[in-house]
């Protein structure tokens, strides 16, 4: 495993926000890889309620400037970085004051759905691609955890399929059991095929759910990780009968050997 280049994308990472099982898992994996000497990056979105001076954020001026067209709208991307301390692991922001500036990462004080995390889910997916490209930084696995970063997948084998840097790369999306009640935006299905993203490949998101998205993201992944010892026996089902590789759920006492093999012997 040494050497290898592995990008984590998730909607959540202690200790920039609150702990739970997918903030977690999203610091203590990339922790365990970086001890074993590969190079990782992992990229969040830089929610309002992320103290950035607390977190020494700052912005990158060469990275940001770019804009990304969501549902015909065009929005300015903002890259902020900053290092976990004592672990030498950056993280890259993906900001967007009209998306991420609100005081809160999903729901608003009421407890109701942002009417457009859809449209921040796919923002969020095309400003960790577009960045990289920048970076010119080439991952040989993409490990997505988290519903927000659930639209990677998606457009990596659609929107960028064509992109020569990401010809080898490979996608695993871990599976939690912590997602949302109700749906997205009933429009979000014709807003992923504004990019020319196929219906077919995404007919589950005429009723955005957290297990349809899920599971589209599913369909798109190489491998998949189940992440939560109580996940749905929908969700588990789905996972078990897609044909796609996948790591059953491994607890904390033995996680770093369950991820590693994983990677190494059934991913690359």
């Amino acid at each position: 495993m040494e050497d290898k280049r592995i990008l984590y994308v998730s909607s959540e990472v202690v200790p920039y926000l609150a702990e739970n099982e997918v903030s977690l898992m999203s610091y203590d994996v990339p922790k365990m890889i970086n001890d074993q000497g590969c190079q990782i990056r992992i990229f969040m979105p830089r929610y309002g309620n992320i103290n950035e001076r607390r977190h020494q954020l700052h912005e990158v001026i060469r990275l940001s400037g770019m804009n990304l067209v969501v549902n015909d709208l065009d929005m300015p991307l903002i890259i902020k970085v900053a290092s976990i301390p004592k672990e030498r692991i950056q993280v890259y922001f993906i900001d967007n004051d009209e998306y991420f500036k609100r005081k809160a990462t999903f729901t608003d004080e009421n407890g109701n759905l942002y009417p457009d995390n859809d449209e921040r889910a796919i923002f969020f997916a095309k400003g960790v691609v577009e960045t990289v490209k920048k970076l010119n930084w080439v991952p040989d696995i993409i490990h997505v955890h988290g519903w927000l970063a659930a639209m990677l997948p998606i457009y990596m084998k659609h929107y960028y399929k064509d992109e020569a840097l990401f010809a080898e790369t490979k996608i695993v999306t871990s599976v939690y059991s912590q997602g949302f009640d109700g749906t997205l935006d009933d429009q979000m299905i014709n807003k992923v095929k504004f990019d020319g993203v196929p219906t077919d490949s995404i007919t589950l998101l005429e009723t955005p759910s957290y297990e349809n998205i899920i599971k589209v993201s599913v369909d798109h992944s190489d491998a998949v990780v189940i992440a939560s010892d109580n996940l749905s026996s929908d969700l588990t089902q789905y996972i078990e009968s897609s044909g796609k590789p996948f790591l059953p759920f491994a607890g904390k006492e033995s996680f770093s050997d369950a991820y590693t093999n994983f990677y190494k012997n059934t991913v690359l």
